[in-house]
């Protein structure tokens, strides 16, 4: 067990006070009678806050080797009176948390004071009589000060610390404005109950994801450590942050009990930890409570709390069946795959029926759909049931950013593009820190050509979520539009160091190389692409063996050729149209585009800026198309 890296004279926590030197524990100035062996268990884990001090550390420091065999029984006893001496509890802990099998960990935040033995003489006492004392000491510093101008006196107290004075300094001085929330454990003994320890983590990152003040890292790149056992102090420098939040929930029944803790990154110390007990219907009141207590201890002043966006966004009077089907959806939802979007379409319609005021029931099952709008075939259907699911989940509470991000959507496949960026920023108004949100704005606004700020987007896009691979992959396409496919290359393989199975990483790649001509690369990722797209081995050997014959030519006749014959997944029309433009046959990529328009196809948002149909801009025909779909006609900027 390492060594701190330094023995304060004085721990203070709460209303305790440990004197190390003088071996004594006061409770408000007065002294507790403790025992040797619990007062050494103390003094252990305060030399270590926040940290497992193990079963074997204890025995090591502190029971003789020849007491092995007594070892559980006089750890048992010694804790025990440890604890009624802190008034303190195993079930729900203020200062020692017991981690089962594994040894104990102190929570509670402390200071610690190097002092003399002249002025612990002089502070012990009645709280009434060290506040004198301390009250004489301002005023004679303050005194002091002005004589001097306070140069020499602040001098004095950093180099000295006294009081603790630098440490204090340091703690005010060093501002927290990047926090995570790392996936908190499921106690519950029940893997069945991941679904609620994930989706108490998400609402946390949601709510804290309102301050403005504060960025916070997304649930993604946070979920990349769960059951990781690296030091918190190595995740938060790979995160970029400066405090991170762990915890754990055990639920029974309906009651649930969530215990969270805020870490320092600089110094790994422990500034805060909370542990609710609570009913399963007040766990909205939970998150809420808890994200206003971490922005309290993180310097977000009570004004700032007050603001409107941090406490509309959450629905409090969502009934506890109804959440509890929400959080189910979410968390099938958030798998990313097609076989579970079923089911998270069917408790998110559970939880409407369950509780048909819950906002964030119409707001979910409205993303449900607004991906098939996009992706699936019965795409009218199914933009018109996310527009009635969002509008109003809107109607009864305007301030959900998810609703307006699925309203922007709409508005895109509708080309509507000045109410789909109205709707972007209101998002991102009220949610700063949404990842969804400045992912899809730097898509949007590279699709109106408006490079800069699009990168601009992927850099804060990357702050809150840099270790996912979708994240990467967004930022290589949006390089990728502006021509910038070095850049583009760059990313989408960093997204593959995360993924090496992204889809749309693999098509960054596939269609950079084709962009920048490198024909020598094309083929090694065309074959992992096709593969992924389902493309049968016998049509993947006789695309290489046509370009082999006939080079990029021959190699996307021969796929035109397999996708007219239902051996390979067929083109749609969009699709067509870019490659009839690859091959040079304007003529032919005009007419898919024009089909395309007829059937809405959504990937005509990006008519005007995908390097691919670059040929086609100077073409009247390609320039009537941009004015249908309301697109700017002039070339990227």
């Amino acid at each position: 067990m390492a060594q701190p890296a330094s023995s304060p004279k004085l721990v203070q926590f709460g209303v305790f006070e440990l004197d190390l030197q003088g071996g004594e524990l006061r409770k408000s100035g007065v002294k507790v009678k403790l025992q040797e062996q619990p007062l050494k268990i103390l003094q252990l884990l305060l030399e270590h806050p926040g940290e497992i001090v193990s079963r074997e550390d204890l025995r090591t420091h502190i029971w003789p080797a020849n007491t092995f065999v007594e070892f559980d029984q006089g750890l048992y006893s010694a804790m025990a009176r440890l604890r009624d001496a802190l008034g303190d509890s195993s079930e729900s802990p203020r200062f020692i948390e017991t981690l089962a099998r594994r040894g104990y960990r102190f929570i509670a935040p402390i200071v610690t004071l190097d002092i003399s033995t002249e002025e612990r003489t002089g502070l012990q006492g009645s709280p009434a009589e060290k506040l004198r004392r301390h009250g004489f000491l301002r005023l004679a510093a303050s005194l002091l000060a002005g004589l001097l101008g306070g140069t020499l006196l602040l001098a004095a107290v950093l180099v000295f610390n006294i009081a603790g004075a630098r440490d204090w300094m340091h703690n005010r001085t060093t501002p927290i404005r990047s926090i995570a929330v790392l996936p908190l454990e499921n106690l519950s003994g029940d893997p069945e109950q991941e679904y609620f320890a994930d989706g108490m983590t998400d609402e946390l990152i949601t709510d804290l994801a309102q301050f403005s003040f504060l960025r916070v890292v997304s649930r993604t790149s946070a979920m990349y450590y769960k059951r990781n056992r690296k030091k918190l102090p190595e995740i938060a420098q790979e995160l970029n942050v400066d405090a991170v939040v762990e915890g754990t929930v055990a639920r029974s029944g309906d009651h649930v009990r969530i215990r969270v803790q805020l870490v320092r990154a600089l110094d790994d110390r422990h500034l805060w930890a909370q542990t609710y007990d609570r009913e399963i219907r007040d766990v909205l009141s939970i998150q809420r409570d808890a994200a206003h207590q971490i922005a309290e201890q993180v310097g977000i002043t009570v004004s700032e709390l007050e603001q409107p966006q941090p406490h509309i966004r959450r629905n409090p009077l969502m009934k506890p069946e109804a959440y509890e089907s929400y959080l189910k959806g979410r968390y099938y939802f958030q798998t990313g795959k097609h076989e579970d979007f079923a089911k998270a379409e069917t408790y998110f319609q559970q939880a409407i029926e369950q509780d048909p005021e819950a906002a964030l029931g119409y707001s979910a099952l409205a993303d449900v759909y607004i991906l098939r709008a996009y992706y699936g075939p019965s795409r009218k259907e199914a933009e018109s049931k996310a527009k009635l699911l969002a509008n109003q989940a809107l109607r009864l509470n305007p301030d959900l950013a998810d609703s307006h991000l699925t309203m922007a959507g709409l508005a895109e496949l509708d080309w509507n593009w000045a109410e789909a960026e109205t709707q972007q920023r209101r998002a991102l108004e009220l949610e700063p820190n949404s990842l969804l949100g400045h992912r899809g704005y730097s898509i949007f606004l590279a699709a109106m050509g408006r490079f800069d700020q699009a990168i601009r987007e992927t850099q804060i896009a990357l702050q809150l979520d840099p270790l996912s691979a979708d994240t990467r992959a967004s930022i290589g396409f949006t390089y990728y539009l502006a021509g910038d496919f070095d850049h583009g290359i760059e990313q989408s393989r960093k997204a593959l160091e995360i993924d090496p199975s992204f889809e749309d990483a693999h098509a960054n790649l596939f269609y950079s190389y084709i962009q920048k001509g490198a024909f020598d690369q094309v083929l090694p990722e065309f074959e992992k692409y096709a593969t992924m797209l389902q493309y049968p081995p016998k049509s993947i050997a006789e695309i290489k063996q046509a370009y082999q014959k006939s080079g990029i030519r021959g190699f996307w006749l021969k796929q035109i050729q397999l996708s007219d014959r239902g051996k390979i997944p067929k083109f749609d029309s969009f699709e067509m149209a870019s490659i009839h433009a690859l091959l040079g046959d304007h003529g032919s990529a005009l007419d898919f585009l024009e089909k395309a328009w007829e059937e809405r196809e959504p990937k005509m948002g990006f008519l005007r800026v995908l390097p691919e149909l670059a040929s086609l801009r100077s073409e009247p025909r390609f320039q009537a198309l941009l004015q249908r779909i309301a697109l700017p006609a002039q070339g990227p900027s």
